[in-house]
């Protein structure tokens, strides 16, 4: 199993005062050559349609010194995760949850925006400090 995030716990804890309910941590999806482990995986039910919207969740913290280094390895990581989560759970969406302070200064600039638009990448923006979800971004 792959080290968690520094955030991971925050991040469980935001989703569920949300009105998630973990389903999976880690998440894992079986393929023929091995086995992918993402973060999270969360559900909760839609009252108006009585069925349940699915998630998975990758958290990355952004605090290594190169934040366009962690982009490559993020924006990476869940290119392939939604491949895998295509063919074992289609039903998943998955999203990048990243630091409302990384969101406001990193994915503000241009090629993390441009990338975004590209590979449709959704994002769940956090505040660390009051373990709070404050953003989603489809």
């Amino acid at each position: 199993m792959s080290a968690r995030d520094i955030f991971h716990n925050l991040v469980r804890l935001a989703l569920q005062k949300d009105g998630w309910t973990i389903t999976h941590d880690p998440l894992s999806i079986d393929l023929a050559d091995g086995q992918l482990q993402i973060d999270l995986g969360a559900e909760r039910l839609i009252a108006a349609q009585k069925q349940d919207e699915r998630i998975a969740v990758e958290i990355k913290s952004f605090v290594a010194p190169s934040a366009i280094y962690e982009f490559h390895t993020a924006l990476g990581q869940c290119l392939n995760y939604r491949v895998a989560l295509k063919l074992k759970e289609p039903e998943r969406i998955l999203y990048l949850a990243v630091p409302l302070e990384t969101y406001e200064d990193f994915f503000s600039r241009q090629l993390p925006q441009l990338s975004i638009h590209e590979y449709q990448l959704k994002l769940l923006v956090f505040d660390p400090e009051n373990e709070v979800i404050v953003q989603w971004i489809n």
